[in-house]
């Protein structure tokens, strides 16, 4: 077993090789991000799933994603970070050998939530270890390198899904990912050297459960109201439930030792404005590329690879800004950089919000290439600045804890957006003259509609189909441009500047110095005693 290197030592040379070891393991799982959402309309068509089913199929992996990180940054500092990632791309592995073998939606979305436990182990977990190898002059340029591993993900997904379900069936989506979680597994094993801390208490099973429950109440309730209805009495216990349930987290967790959800660290204001800013981002992200697949195939008319090709823009854009994020941040400080981003995107979705049915591609080409230039800007000085805040006994529950939230960002985005544009494709959908029976069928998702109209003939129906979806997502994209404007807003007016960063990150560094034999509670409450 490797010698665990600290950052205030001379630097390892083995630091790089590990770094590459979590950009191996990242890709995966930006890999699986969009080439799922590619293969929606197809799932739909081949498995009957409406909207909220589709709601279903991309927020169980998510939902599960975000409660499992909670215990994750503690499985790690108990058991070992490198065993729990390698651990983690097996149940990944297993997830998608399951999802080429499934024919209904219960069975996919079963395959999705065994994904969202392996990735839920793997995301924090990668984020923990870099602390530990490299010091604040690499740790950018390292979150850099696993936010472009991720990035690099998201353009691979389209492409080669898109070429598969192009040539395959839509399970072959799942396929792809099996080679390459065994290769990340075995680049883990043998060249990211082990870390733990032997203090780690046991992972709360209660917290766990409460988190669970809490989150998926409150998703369903929000994938589910606009078919239910949102006064209808099992939407509001759904809602009452959820409050119930996370109050009840929030009020263990404040009481335990050395709680999972680590809240205190939300008395960090860089900790807690980098967490809010890279929650609204996912939120805002997540969203877009659930919506965004359908508009391009469902009512332009692209197959799946072709709507990979045209993704593009947008995944060139997050690609190019997570390279220089990091090098405007240090030169001019966090905050203008996040909040310039964030005015970014929201000025993309502005834009992307004034489309037609008739209109070209070259109008969404430009507003997706914005849309991607906004999201690195944002997220990666977010991350290092949330990062850099963490004390050397706290790195694994604060990494957990800001994915947590990033992921319960794109939970929300996905339920929430969706909705919103379910509600709006309904209201405006003309079934007129339709069978109550078939109106249904077309009233539950674009892709529905136009099978339909193909089957009776009925280009009014397409057309009203059509008119309607793009009704929904120019408000998906309105909707997405106010929260990026209000994330701008606080990020500017809360977020601590340079100087204030940098004393808090000097207390952080000064906590992780000190001396072994000191206990982790009385270092951390010198620390707070200096903030």
């Amino acid at each position: 077993m490797f010698a665990v290197p600290d950052a205030r030592d001379v630097p390892d040379p083995r630091r790089w090789w590990a770094l590459g070891a979590l950009v191996v393991a990242l890709l995966v799982l930006g890999f699986d991000t969009t080439i799922l959402n590619i293969a929606l309309p197809q799932m739909a068509t081949a498995l009957g799933a409406d909207t909220g089913e589709q709601q279903w199929i991309a927020d169980s992996y998510t939902l599960v994603f975000a409660a499992g990180m909670l215990p994750a940054g503690l499985l790690g500092d108990r058991f070992g970070r490198r065993t729990m990632l390698v651990a983690g791309l097996g149940i990944f592995l297993v997830g998608s050998v399951v999802g080429t073998l499934v024919d209904s939606v219960a069975l996919v979305i079963a395959a999705r939530v065994i994904m969202g436990l392996g990735a839920a182990l793997v995301s924090p977990l990668s984020l923990a270890v870099v602390p530990t190898f490299f010091g604040p002059e690499e740790r950018a340029k390292a979150i850099g390198a696993l936010s472009a591993a991720a990035a690099l993900g998201m353009p691979l997904g389209p492409l080669v899904g898109g070429w598969l379900l192009d040539h395959f069936w839509w399970g072959s989506v799942f396929l792809i990912n099996i080679p390459m979680a065994a290769i990340a597994m075995v680049v883990c094993l043998f060249l990211l050297p082990e870390s733990r801390d032997p203090a780690a208490p046991k992972v709360a099973s209660a917290s766990t459960a409460l988190s669970a429950g809490g989150l998926a109440t409150l998703v369903y309730g929000f994938i589910e109201a606009p078919h239910r209805g949102w006064s209808d009495p099992l939407i509001c216990t759904m809602f009452a439930a959820s409050a119930a349930l996370l109050t009840g987290l929030v009020l263990r967790e404040r009481q335990a030792v050395r709680p999972m959800l680590d809240l205190p660290l939300l008395r960090r204001p860089a900790f807690l404005w980098s967490a809010v800013t890279a929650t609204l981002v996912s939120f805002c992200l997540l969203g877009l590329l659930f919506v965004l697949p359908q508009y391009l195939q469902a009512v332009v008319g692209y197959d799946a690879f072709g709507t990979g090709l045209r993704l593009l823009p947008m995944m060139g854009g997050l690609l190019i800004s997570a390279r220089t994020a990091a090098p405007l941040a240090a030169r001019f400080g966090a905050r203008p950089v996040i909040a310039g981003g964030l005015l970014v995107i929201a000025a993309a979705a502005f834009l992307g919000s004034r489309t037609q049915v008739d209109d070209g591609y070259g109008m969404t080409a430009l507003w997706l290439s914005l849309t991607g230039l906004g999201f690195g800007f944002g997220i990666v000085p977010a991350m290092d600045a949330a990062l850099g805040s963490l004390p050397k006994d706290r790195e694994g529950t604060g990494s957990g804890l800001l994915m947590t939230l990033r992921q319960v960002g794109g939970a929300l985005g996905i339920a929430l957006l969706g909705s919103l544009l379910a509600d709006a494709y309904d209201d405006r959908l003309d079934t007129t003259g339709l069978p109550p029976g078939a109106a249904d069928v077309a009233g539950d998702s674009v892709v529905a509609a136009r099978l339909l109209a193909e089957r009776l003939h009925s280009p009014e129906l397409a057309a009203s189909a059509d008119r309607a979806f793009v009704h929904g997502m120019d408000l998906t994209l309105l909707v997405t441009a106010a929260v990026s404007l209000a994330a701008a807003v606080l990020t500017a007016l809360f977020m601590p500047g340079r100087g204030a960063r940098n004393a808090q990150e000097q207390n952080a560094q000064e906590t992780q110095d000190g001396p072994d034999t000191e206990a982790p509670a009385m270092a951390q409450e010198r620390t707070d005693a200096r903030q």
